[in-house]
């Protein structure tokens, strides 16, 4: 299965809001994922004109998304088109300490630190060029759609 028939079988995220392209690799609590920022996006006309930088708020759905994908690998997502999907709960402690430009390639880590009843807690890190440009703590549940 390539990565994207594999993402888009976890998660329910597509064009234009799915921010992550590639699994690198998933072990236990953890994954690690790639996106390539398009240089294209109609986002970078208004953020900053001339000097272009990812909104923050899309690099912690990336991070977010990538922890989507883990509960999929882990097993509490059985398929993207199922009436239970994860939902983002909280968000702790985000850190952004490194611009993201078009062009760029980010990648993410994600670690689940502990499950609670129906709630997983996260540790998430995107990195560009080596170097930390986010860090967020974030919860997510299983929500349920009306189908």
């Amino acid at each position: 299965m390539d990565s994207l028939a594999e993402i888009t079988s976890l998660i329910p995220h597509r064009a234009p809001f799915l921010w992550v392209d590639t699994i690198i690799s998933f072990a236990d609590d953890t994954i690690v994922t790639e996106k390539t920022i398009p240089t294209d996006l109609d986002i970078f006309t208004g953020h900053y004109p001339g000097n272009p930088i990812m909104p923050g708020v899309l690099l912690c759905e990336a991070i977010f998304q990538s922890g989507a994908l883990l509960m999929g690998k882990m097993g509490a997502v059985k398929n993207a088109d199922v009436a239970a999907l994860p939902v983002l709960t909280r968000i702790n402690s985000a850190k952004f300490k490194r611009s993201v430009r078009p062009g760029d390639t980010v990648r993410i880590q994600v670690k689940m630190s502990e499950t609670i009843s129906s709630v997983s807690f996260f540790k998430g890190k995107m990195t560009v060029g080596g170097k930390t440009a986010v860090q967020v703590d974030f919860a997510c549940t299983m929500g349920f759609s009306i189908a």
